[in-house]
């Protein structure tokens, strides 16, 4: 969508229901209207159920997957054809129209005192709800701007409503300004917006009220903002300062949870399920709601050939799979003395990787019995298997998706539950700022045992660690060893979340040679055969893709550079 179609769209006679707008009179008129507005502000966040690349997510785009279909969206990522005219994502489009919309609520409905209602007894509530909603609104526009830096790096900012007549003469502002300016952003709302709407049951919030913006959500959005300020893609100078300020932004985050009983789960199974909203760890998630009907994550992810289930599109790669180190050891299969079995490659691993990957014998998923209905449906991935090759759509990895999906949904005929089953797509959670203050303090101090603000690096990642039920960091540690073992967690922790996209990305240039640059070039998988005594044999296998260093960012759609000259297209593309 062009900026000067985006900048109309807040200004049309339209209905202002819950996701789309009305007449400014009408709207004027009434607290449910108003409301409305604001609530259609939430509508443009960003989630990752294959929504926007029919099926395919993100992680098919990175070394953590691969999609199972060569004609799917997401492989323009990496087959090369990701181009100015092919741009694959909507997210500019996305973005601009959700903060076209913030500044279009704020420039036009502060003031109001909706007298109609002043007899009402819960009148104070709705203005307080009224009120706190101008701050909602502003901490949306920044993550907004947040997710168009990520994406594009310079990108044009401004915090008023553009007209027909100035949008097409716009220019990029610097991304490490535009960074600044949301963070400054985060500053001046973190201390009005409510603290906690889960914490106000009396005053008749109601449980929808508990996946609005509010402090903890400002505070993440901060953190977040400064660790990319802090990386080397927008950080070309390596100016340390800035990782001493992400580093003490995520530790604000997380002292002030802890100090409202809001810590790590103690269950990573929590975070990894497809309702992880019930976590105590979620700061703020998305709601999805599952249908038969529509795409949701079963229904891409499930394996194939499967009676009436699903499409196998993400699969997980044996290079994620590489990533989980043995429970006993802390090692890489690959390191001496891992204790790793080549035989039964998939015994004693981190437990975080069987609740991850669903890989050959597993039962998944749960809800699934075998034709006789007597026993549970094993999983075979196998070449031959009923999951594996040649079926159409198998599995190309030897694995297939397990986290973020409910495995008791059942697709065949006659099923129930598939309508109603609820998921969540997890924007901010604790386990994230953990990670962001261990890289940020180890960047800033060069030493993992080194305290910034109270906390060193190593006692960051081992809390999470701690709770997957996996080995400390080795104290002495250190280097570019220690970043490798810090991003191999960080990878085993946030699989499938969003991150790894832009965290190698962001990491452009690392001297450990862990980003895009390396990470993108090839993929592992693994090609399992069954032996005639029952046993199985493991054939790693390599695939080729295509990488250009233009790809740290997105291109801008040649659409909108024709609109609009000022726009200058981003290098290389």
């Amino acid at each position: 969508m062009a900026l000067a179609a985006i900048a109309a769209a807040c200004e049309e006679d339209m209905d202002y229901g819950e996701y789309v707008l009305n007449t400014r009179d009408y709207v004027d008129q009434t607290f449910d209207g108003v409301t409305n507005l604001a609530n259609n502000v939430y509508n443009y966040l960003d989630y990752d159920y294959g929504q926007m690349y029919g099926g395919g997510m993100l992680a098919s785009a990175t070394d953590e997957a691969v999609c199972a279909y060569q004609s799917n969206t997401v492989q323009g990522f990496t087959n090369g054809s990701w181009s100015a005219t092919n741009t694959l994502s909507s997210r500019w489009s996305n973005d601009y129209t959700g903060i076209q919309c913030a500044n279009y609520y704020i420039d036009n409905f502060g003031g109001m005192t909706f007298d109609e209602l002043k007899l009402n007894s819960d009148y104070n509530v709705c203005m307080r709800r009224y009120l706190y909603s101008f701050q909602e609104v502003r901490a949306l526009r920044a993550y907004y701007y947040l997710d168009l830096v990520r994406n594009f790096g310079d990108v044009p900012y401004f915090t008023r409503t553009v007209d027909n007549s100035s949008v097409n003469s716009l220019t990029r502002m610097p991304a490490l300004a535009v960074l600044d300016s949301i963070m400054a952003e985060c500053d001046a709302v973190v201390d009005t917006v409510v603290e906690d709407y889960s914490a106000l049951p009396d005053e008749g919030w109601g449980d929808k009220y508990t996946l609005r913006v509010d402090r903890y959500f400002v505070l993440a959005l901060k953190a977040r903002a400064a660790l990319y300020a802090a990386s080397p893609l927008f950080n070309t100078t390596g100016d340390r300062e800035r990782w001493r300020k992400a580093a003490v932004a995520s530790k604000q985050l997380i002292d002030e949870c802890a100090a409202k009983g809001r810590t790590l789960d103690a269950k990573y199974s929590n975070v990894a399920s497809a309702f992880a909203l019930e976590s105590k760890e979620v700061i703020f998630s998305r709601l999805v709601y599952s249908s038969l009907t529509t795409a949701i994550k079963e229904n891409y992810n499930y394996p194939v050939g499967i009676n009436g289930a699903g499409q196998g599109i993400n699969c997980p790669s044996q290079t994620l799979v590489d990533a989980y180190e043995m429970a006993v050891t802390g090692l890489l299969p690959s390191e001496a003395g891992s204790g790793y079995d080549a035989a039964n490659p998939y015994d004693g691993r981190d437990p975080r990787f069987y609740l991850t990957v669903a890989c050959n014998g597993d039962i998944w998923p749960t809800a699934y019995q075998d034709t006789t209905g007597s026993a549970p449906y094993q999983l075979q991935t196998y070449i031959g298997g009923n999951s594996g090759q040649p079926v159409t759509g198998a599995t190309p990895t030897g694995y297939y998706l397990k986290k973020g999906l409910d495995g008791t949904l059942d697709f065949r005929t006659g099923s129930t539950g598939v309508a109603s089953s609820k998921h969540s797509w997890t924007t901010f959670r604790l386990g994230e700022f953990y990670l962001n203050f261990a890289e940020a303090a180890y960047n800033y101090t060069g030493d993992p045992n080194a305290a910034v603000d109270g906390m060193t690096a190593n006692q960051a990642v081992n809390a999470v660690r701690a709770r997957a039920g996996m080995p400390d960091f080795p104290a002495t540690l250190a280097g570019d060893d220690w970043m490798r073992k810090y991003k191999n967690e960080r990878m085993v922790e946030l699989a499938f979340e969003g991150h790894r996209f832009y965290d190698l990305r962001r990491w452009r240039g690392a001297s450990d040679g862990v980003d895009a640059a390396h990470r993108m070039t090839s993929v592992d998988v693994m090609e399992i055969t069954k032996n005639a005594d029952g046993t199985f044999a493991y054939n790693r296998k390599t695939l080729t893709r295509t990488w250009n260093d233009r790809m740290y960012l997105f291109p801008i759609a040649q659409s909108e550079l024709v609109k609009n000259s000022n726009l200058v297209q981003n290098p290389g593309w």
